[in-house]
């Protein structure tokens, strides 16, 4: 290995490398972009490069501990607060919502800033976040406090999957996004039960005190402990104008649909938000696609401008045009595999979250339960997701996705359609052990889904397919919650009225809304097992093997071109940076 390569900590530098070594230059080390060959050495990480994973891994837990710990706590502050349901999950919604809006911004982000400017700077917002819904003493402001701890945290798990996947060779991916994975499932598993218990012993809002200690924390690790991995770009721009839409046609959707149960859908204040909601998603799609394919052409023309000798003030004129790429470049879903992929997460996200929703109202409100003991019951389920999620990487590595993806989705049908044979008077344990059943399935389901789909893009392509995807599945869990719960509570009013009304079918009506939401649920799974069943297929699909062996093939391709596009210009820089195999971050 070169003295580069032997890196800071493992013996002496290379004279280019001594002085980021010195003890004294500790800062200007923490921020040097640390390269492949230093991170990924002899089949293991580097000790850099597992502190750093750990650190990405530990504040993306916190982000999914976050969204999920409220669950429990949701019937407490509904009560307090004097408002609807429907009204109350939108502290769950808004952290997917908010989430499913920043990532898209990702691929931006780590195109302008360093990873540790992204972290850091998305720990503080977080942290002020929790302290605003720790203080606040309305639930507007606790809301807005939630808003800005998704904010914070939105952008960290595609953060860690592209850092995974800048690190890991192709047949070590599943392995490691199986153990990424695994952490994550922990957050389900403690989340709702320390809520619970946190509401019940010191009241809900103990919960955001807690996430400001964790937030401290965290902000403290990633400044002293985690490095960079991206080369950034000052000159890159984002497209605000397309953040804009997609806040204004997700979030209208969303406020239509909340407004819904209580003045129906003929009223102006739900028709109207909504349809400007789905211009507002039309607009957006039409706009990222008219981006990338203005950026394709652009990156093309540089491309073949350098393949055919031109000089550099040939090139310099392309440069100049400063294109940039899309928010969201939605063209990797004309990959039939990715497009599968990320169709089926979002399936499962849709039909998953609602049930963290619903589940802790039927198992407080209606069998009259404390949230610690609803934050108990859901526990087996998030350690059984937290196993299979591990085991499910390994299997992918060895058997490929689609015996796996089909083997969870079939098991979380199962626990869905079990689940959905609850009844006042069902042992309660009958609930946990369903919810395992379901758990058990998204672990081999999702993780295997979407590493398999983004191994199928091309090297430059996984950065804007892990925004694509992830967005795909926030969207898709802030849809369904409320979705589900307006249908749930819609279908417990005209139970109550067809039983005479009055508090004493309140019960009755309550448990009959949510088998009617599970027996949905059911509906939107059993589309997800066909969805694997024939849509998953191809190379990869039955064996890593094969999609290691195309990856070689097309990473061996592209290497040729640009060696070719190199020594055709003098060795000048080709499109992508040298080595990166990653989309270029801007026209040159």
């Amino acid at each position: 290995m070169s003295g580069r390569g032997r890196g800071i900590g493992h013996g002496p530098t290379g004279t280019g490398d001594t002085k980021r070594a010195h003890p004294a230059t500790k800062r200007d080390s923490l921020s040097r972009v640390l390269p492949k060959e230093e991170s990924y050495v002899n089949g293991h990480l580097s000790r850099p490069a597992f502190i750093s994973i750990a650190i990405l891994t530990f504040i993306t837990f916190v982000g999914n501990f976050t969204q999920l710990q409220l669950s429990a706590a949701l019937p407490t502050i509904v009560k307090e607060f004097n408002i609807n349901v429907t009204t109350g999950q939108w502290l769950s919604s808004i952290m997917s919502l908010v989430m499913g809006v920043m990532v898209p911004l990702t691929a931006f982000l780590t195109r302008r800033f360093s990873t540790r400017q992204i972290v850091i700077a998305s720990m503080v917002v977080f942290t002020v976040g929790s302290v605003l819904a720790w203080l606040g003493p309305s639930f507007v402001l606790v809301l807005a406090g939630r808003t800005l701890e998704a904010i914070g945290s939105g952008v960290m798990w595609p953060v860690l999957q592209i850092t995974v996947f800048s690190i890991y060779p192709m047949e070590r991916r599943g392995v490691a996004m199986g153990t990424v994975g695994m952490a994550m499932s922990v957050s389900p598993a403690i989340g709702p039960t320390i809520g619970g218990w946190q509401t019940d012993a010191s009241g809900w809002r103990s919960i955001f005190m807690t996430l400001t200690v964790i937030g401290l924390i965290a902000l403290l690790m990633a400044i002293f402990g985690l490095r960079n991995f991206v080369d950034n770009d000052a000159d890159v721009k984002a497209d605000f104008f397309s953040v804009a839409l997609s806040v204004l046609g997700f979030g209208g959707v969303m406020y239509g649909f909340t407004n819904s149960e209580a003045y129906g859908f003929g009223a102006p204040s739900v028709w109207g938000p909504m349809l400007v909601g789905f211009v507002g998603i039309i607009w957006f799609v039409l706009r990222q696609l008219k981006g990338a394919k203005r950026f394709r052409q652009f990156s093309d023309r540089v491309f073949a401008a350098r393949k055919a000798g031109a000089d550099e003030s040939t090139v310099q004129k392309l440069k100049n045009a400063d294109v940039q790429p899309p928010l969201l470049d939605l063209t990797v879903l004309r990959n039939r595999s990715f497009a599968v992929g990320t169709l089926t997460a979002t399936l499962s996200f849709f039909a998953f979250s609602s049930i963290l929703v619903i589940i802790p109202l039927y198992i407080q409100n209606d069998r009259g339960y404390s949230a610690t003991m609803s934050g108990l019951i859901m526990l087996p389920g998030a350690i059984g997701q937290c196993i299979s999620q591990f085991a499910g990487g390994r299997a992918l590595d060895r058997f490929g996705v689609r015996p796996v993806a089909l083997t969870g989705s079939i098991l979380l049908f199962a626990g869905t359609l079990m689940m959905s044979l609850i009844g006042p008077h069902t042992w309660i344990w009958w609930v946990s052990i369903c919810q395992f059943i379901r758990q058990i399935g998204m672990g081999f389901v999702l993780m295997p889904i979407t590493t398999w789909s983004l191994n199928c893009l091309k090297p430059r392509e996984v950065s804007a397919g892990s925004a694509v995807t992830n967005t795909a599945r926030q969207l898709g869990g802030a849809i369904g919650a409320p979705v589900l719960v307006i249908l749930m509570e819609t279908f417990t009013a005209l139970r109550q009225r067809a039983l005479g009304g009055g508090a004493s079918h309140a019960v009755a009506a309550n448990i009959f809304g949510v088998q009617t939401a599970l027996h949905i649920s059911s509906a939107i799974v059993l589309v997800m097992v066909f969805t694997v069943l024939f849509g998953v297929k191809g190379d990869g699909a039955g064996s890593a093997r094969d999609v290691a062996h195309r990856a070689l093939h097309r990473m061996h391709t592209e290497m040729e071109e640009r060696a070719a596009a190199r020594a055709s210009h003098g060795g000048s820089r080709s499109g992508a940076k040298s080595g990166s195999g990653e989309w270029p971050d801007r026209i040159e």
